[in-house]
């Protein structure tokens, strides 16, 4: 029999900062909250509570969990809250910025990357999941997909999995990097990759700007970057983003996108 679950009372929730399409930010006395919405699963919580412990304890610019808890059925995390906007609303607003902002992602990005990750679940194989319930895709292109992915490295590396300028919180000398329901252990040129699928339907130009950054600051390969384009835009297929189709559907055809300049870095 079916456990039913204790949903405890909590004080009361002030304005709502930010919404995403499985979470919402609330005030919560000098706190906030990170509730997700109905039917998110309880461990998914608790997921992005150990993630963001342990990057905490790597010494990792992250908000500190204070708690995880149930409101109106709903979990949630109670964590620090930042100090200022995310890093894409100041580059958006100022386009003056955003060189400095860019490498201050870069810098961020690869202290994440400089990180062994022990305690997380393999990226490849989250990938490999994705693609297999890709439905934009036929049998084909899904196996000829998870060929191409067997073949790439794995790398043993922290990833954030969603590292993107409207997750990244505050100014430009103390930011927060937050949302970490997506880390994993990997390749952190397919972590670059998967900034650049997110932030390119939004900010194409920012996008290629920031692979070049992270590639200049880390010593990194552009090439090795974009060999990761066409499986992990066929993955992100699988989160039903139903706005970014088209332009992930044309992502699988560039496969040698930054090919040429593998090794000039």
């Amino acid at each position: 029999m079916r456990r039913k679950e204790t949903n405890y009372s909590s004080p009361a929730l002030g304005r709502c900062l930010g919404s995403g399409k499985d979470a919402e930010v609330f005030e919560l006395g000098q706190a906030v909250i990170k509730l997700f919405k109905p039917g998110v699963p309880k461990h998914t919580a608790f997921r992005e509570a150990a993630a963001l412990a342990q990057a905490e304890a790597l010494g990792l610019s992250v908000p500190s969990v204070h708690q995880v808890q149930q409101i109106d059925g709903r979990w949630g995390l109670a964590m620090d809250r930042a100090d200022g906007p995310s890093f894409a609303d100041v580059m958006l607003a100022s386009p003056s910025q955003r060189i400095a902002y860019l490498n201050a992602m870069a810098v961020l990005h690869g202290r994440i990357h400089a990180c062994e990750a022990v305690f997380f679940g393999s990226l490849k194989a989250k990938l490999a999941a994705n693609i297999r319930h890709a439905t934009a895709l036929d049998a084909r292109q899904r196996g000829e997909l998870l060929t191409e992915l067997g073949a790439l490295p794995a790398g043993d590396q922290l990833c954030h999995g969603d590292f993107h300028p409207w997750n990244i919180l505050g100014p430009v000398d103390r930011p927060l990097v937050i949302d970490w329901t997506s880390a994993a252990k990997g390749n952190p040129a397919a972590d670059v990759c998967r900034s650049y699928v997110l932030i390119t339907p939004i900010a194409p130009e920012l996008a290629r700007s920031y692979v070049e950054i992270y590639a200049q600051t880390t010593g990194k390969s552009i090439g090795d970057i974009f060999r990761w384009l066409r499986v992990v835009a066929a993955a992100r297929l699988a989160e039903g983003v139903d706005n970014e189709v088209d332009g992930l559907l044309a992502m699988l055809g560039e496969e040698d996108m930054g090919r040429g300049q593998a090794g000039t870095q």
